[in-house]
């Protein structure tokens, strides 16, 4: 009962910075916990950061901890993953999905996905 869409990928030099965005519709984000994932060529889809339920908790997978932030604004019933220094390894289809668990790092752990953003960080 919930529909995401992602928006603001796009092509970034490293070293640069983007915001990604997850508009959620049908029900308040803050009613699940949300997370960002990410799939690159030839990769497996991976977490990349999450946000627990009332946005109470905020982690992260050691690859993007200290450069990318996930916040979370009830008014507009959006998630964001703002990304700072990014680099060539960054790149991939990003992904935001909602589910029912207080917080999680596994596919399994969400119900709803969107259809992704591409981005792309050339060196």
């Amino acid at each position: 009962q919930v529909q995401l869409v992602e928006s603001g990928g796009g092509l970034v030099q490293a070293g640069g910075s983007l915001r990604l965005s997850c508009a959620a519709s049908g029900r308040t984000f803050s009613t699940y916990a949300m997370g960002w994932f990410r799939q690159a060529p030839g990769k497996e889809r991976e977490f990349v950061a999450g946000l627990s339920q009332s946005g109470g908790t905020a982690y992260y997978a050691d690859s993007v901890k200290g450069r990318f932030t996930i916040s979370g604004d009830n008014a507009k019933n959006t998630v964001y993953l703002r990304m700072n220094s990014l680099k060539p390894e960054d790149t991939a289809v990003y992904y935001c999905a909602a589910g029912s668990t207080y917080e999680g790092r596994n596919n399994n752990d969400y119900d709803y996905w969107g259809q992704g953003t591409q981005v792309t960080v050339s060196s």
